[in-house]
């Protein structure tokens, strides 16, 4: 060893002979907890919906209204009964699309791509439900 690596080593000594050990407040605790609850409350997240309450209600009262609409001055003619009325509808929509073939592709996907959706918000549902969990 040097000579002043010795010096240097005898400073060091005598500088932590002096200082006292230092020990924290009496309160350090509970400072520490009330900063960790605080930031513990800023990770929480409100959950919000991705259509409001207005939205729905909004939709609600236009298929309402729609469906007012079309029984109304579809048989404005004659008094027709509720059974009437469903024949009325299931001929009009048959025959509007009495022009159209779907190939067997087609009607797979329609049956397939709606399934699919489902599954698919089910999954991402329980993984953002596990990654928020309060």
């Amino acid at each position: 060893m040097k000579e002043s690596d010795k010096n240097i080593e005898q400073l060091i000594e005598k500088m932590m002979a002096e200082e006292k050990l230092q020990s924290p407040s009496i309160d350090f605790t509970s400072k520490i907890m009330a900063k960790v609850e605080l930031l513990e409350e800023k990770k929480i997240k409100v959950y919000k919906p991705l259509i409001s309450k207005s939205v729905w209600i909004f939709i609600g009262l236009a298929v309402a209204a729609l469906v007012i609409y079309i029984s109304l001055f579809s048989v404005s003619e004659n008094n027709l009964k509720i059974d009437e009325i469903g024949k009325l509808y299931s001929n009009k929509i048959s025959t509007a699309f009495s022009g159209i073939h779907f190939s067997k592709n087609i009607l797979y996907a329609f049956l397939i791509v709606p399934f699919m959706i489902l599954v698919q918000v089910g999954v991402l549902k329980n993984y953002f439900d596990k990654k928020y969990q309060l």
